[in-house]
């Protein structure tokens, strides 16, 4: 089965969803590669392709893998290690409370 490509639109709509669910705003992001906001919103609108290097420090400096910042569907792994990213700060107790609800819901869901 052919890998589809993602379009520069794509890229772009990931990285801003990337860049607010670390919560910076785009003049942060122009200050941290040193290029203009203007830059930062053309890439997020895909009027302009990335290079690998910028690329990669996006992804760096989102804290995620650079395939995430370009993929269309999301990988069942992927999917885990967004669960483990959520829970990652809470105490035992309500991580364990967390997956649990997770469990019934699925199971609900399963059963639909």
């Amino acid at each position: 089965m052919p890998v589809k490509e993602p379009s520069p639109q794509h890229i772009g709509r990931q990285l801003a969803k990337y860049r607010r669910a670390q919560g910076f705003t785009q003049a942060q992001v122009g200050e941290r590669l040193e290029i203009g906001t203007e830059a930062v919103s053309r890439m997020e609108r895909g009027k302009v392709e990335l290079t690998v290097p910028k690329l990669l420090q996006l992804a760096d400096m989102y804290g995620c893998p650079a395939d995430e910042l370009l993929a269309i569907n999301p990988r069942p792994q992927d999917q885990g290690q967004k669960i483990a990213s959520l829970i990652k700060d809470l105490g035992e107790t309500d991580k364990q409370f967390a997956l649990d609800l997770l469990q019934t819901v699925t199971a609900h869901l399963a059963q639909r």
